[in-house]
């Protein structure tokens, strides 16, 4: 977050050598990009009935806690195949009141375009907690995810007790991480033993105590204080002890041995040996990437891999960040999100357990300079078969023109789309008015909440009120939809590979935990097919070490594959736009 850093010269030349130079192009990456009509994102919140108004209680004594947050997420709570939203809030603090008690809010999505807030009855309104993210994960394997809601100082877990309500067993499962600035959250199976385990990227020591001032003198100049003010504050990793109660194996396992600046986090199998990775993106200090022994135990390797720092050993303000195969390389990519006069990076995975920082060639580069990158997440808006890439963005200084007099507090979103090769060409300015309008934003989760077959963007904005940005035309291309059901593995499939076959393209992903900014995503995953109307193959390595294949299915439509058993029927029905 630090307001006066910059991008180094040895980049600045780099980009300029790199224009129109990219990756050696796989035959098959390379016709996965087809071309689409147009695609734009029409904010629905509004209309469908979402009333919510984050409060970040912002107060002259710029506590830093007000400008961090808030997350989002996507939750089928009821089970009815209809993805229900859930946005956090803020919370009184010792310099200010709300007019009416604070609390973060669950949306059931009603199947018809609409929306109703149901946070009474369900009892998931989390009052009192300052809170940041939000993680959905179905810990006990009862068919019921449930709901993580972190904040400063203290988390609360709810379970789903199956009926439309949760009850707050925080205290009881050992999840409360009490004393701690909990920024985002990842559900993993880390010992593949078939439960889901968490583990939590906590910021810095911040305390109203210890609230400096930070800033200039004068009216109007104070400003939120740097993150090098305070101490940083080592991860959580929780372990599932299967019953209903967690263990703190933080330092045990290697994840919580030193202190970091986590923001974001993601775990995904980065060198594809069927064990979850942990990386977290740590502010204005290098990243963290946990590599799994496969024996409970983590070595951190963030400098060997190549993703601590920039090309250039400089660390920077990591916020967001996600993983996917962007390049047709069959293996998982790394972006990592960062503050206005540094760089977003894209980290290469180059299949020897090392990534090489692609951002300049990748063409992302020097479109992010001037922005602030919170929540960030692979998508194929499109249904091209190519994995893009959404930014959602936002200062954290509320007077940052005062200091940077072509930085905004409230910035546009980007969208960068990806030939297939992982060259990406920012096509922000072509997706509609909502897309570009200005937003202090800060989470992002991404899903299809109509099931209609191209992915939407929900987007928590600090102080301000949130955007359901619907995506219009991105199915006009094919695509396919798979919903994981672990049994041997856990329920939720995490920690599951894919591989998807549609005549020359070849996709491949994996059940992530985390990503993004403090946001929970959809929990199916979507596979953009481009012309293809038939899918030829779905091979599914799950963590338990089965495999299921599939052949010969029909694209444009939402499956569920049940470890050992196959398709199986659920539904997911079609909400009409409105």
């Amino acid at each position: 977050m630090k307001a006066h850093s910059h991008i180094s010269r040895r980049d600045l030349l780099k980009y300029m050598g790199a224009v129109g130079i990219g990756f050696t192009a796989s035959p098959l990456a390379w016709s996965a990009a087809q071309p689409t009509g147009p695609v734009t994102f029409v904010d629905v919140a509004r209309s469908a009935g979402i009333t919510f108004q984050h409060d970040n209680a912002a107060s002259p004594e710029k506590y830093l806690i007000e400008t961090m947050g808030s997350g989002c997420g996507w939750i089928d709570y009821d089970q009815n195949g209809l993805l229900d939203l859930y946005l956090v809030n803020g919370a009184a603090t010792r310099v200010y009141s709300p007019r009416q008690p604070l609390r973060s809010a669950l949306y059931r999505n009603n199947g018809d375009g609409t929306f109703t807030d149901v946070t009474g009855v369900a009892n998931v309104a989390a009052e009192g907690l300052f809170g940041m993210g939000v993680a959905v994960g179905d810990y006990d394997n009862d068919g019921f995810p449930d709901l993580f809601v972190l904040g400063y100082g203290r988390c609360i877990l709810y379970h789903n007790n199956g009926d439309g309500t949760f009850t707050d067993v925080s205290a009881r499962a050992g999840l409360e991480n009490s004393g701690r600035w909990a920024s985002s959250a990842a559900w993993c199976d880390y010992d593949n033993d078939g439960r889901l385990d968490l583990v939590i990227a906590n910021y810095v020591d911040w305390s109203p105590q210890r609230n400096f001032y930070c800033g200039d003198q004068g009216p109007g100049m104070r400003s939120y204080c740097h993150p090098d003010d305070f101490h940083g504050q080592p991860p959580t990793l929780y372990h599932n002890n299967g019953d209903g109660t967690f263990t703190d194996v933080s330092k045990s396992s290697g994840v919580g041995l030193k202190g970091g600046n986590g923001l974001g986090v993601v775990t995904f199998d980065y060198d594809d040996d069927g064990w979850q990775d942990i990386f977290i993106a740590n502010d204005h200090m290098p990243n963290f990437l946990f590599h799994n022994n496969r024996d409970g135990t983590f070595r951190e390797v963030g400098y060997v891999a190549g993703v601590a720092v920039s090309s250039d050993g400089q660390f920077e303000a990591g916020m967001g960040t996600d993983a996917a195969d962007a390049t047709g390389s069959g293996r998982m990519d790394l972006m990592v999100a960062h503050l206005d006069m540094q760089l977003a990076r894209f980290y290469q995975n180059l299949g020897d357990q090392t990534f090489d920082d692609a951002t300049l060639r990748s063409k992302i580069g020097y479109a992010t300079y001037h922005m602030s990158e919170f929540g960030t997440r692979f998508m194929d808006y499109d249904n091209d078969g190519a994995r893009d890439l959404f930014m959602a963005n936002g200062h954290v200084l509320d007077n940052i023109q005062r200091y940077h007099a072509d930085t905004r507090y409230a910035e546009p979103k980007l969208m960068f789309h990806n030939d297939g090769r992982g060259i990406f060409e920012n096509v922000s300015d072509r997706l509609g008015p909502d897309f570009q309008l200005p937003r202090v934003s800060r989470g992002a989760a991404i899903a299809d909440f109509d099931n209609d077959g191209d992915l939407d963007i929900l987007v928590n904005n600090n102080g301000q009120a949130p955007q359901l940005l619907r995506n219009d035309g991105g199915n006009a291309n094919h695509w396919l939809e798979i919903l994981l059901i672990g049994t041997k593995s856990n329920r939720d499939g995490v920690g599951a590979r894919v591989k998807v076959s549609a005549g020359n393209l070849i996709l491949y992903d994996q059940r992530k935990g985390g990503m993004s900014y403090q946001s929970a995503q959809d929990p199916r995953l979507h596979f953009g097919l481009g012309a293809h109307s038939n899918v030829d193959a779905v091979e599914i390595l799950w963590p338990s070490g089965s495999a299921t294949k599939l052949a010969n299915l029909n694209s444009d439509r939402i499956i569920a594959i049940k470890e050992g058993a196959g398709i199986v029927e659920r539904p997911f029905p079609r909400v009409p736009a409105k």
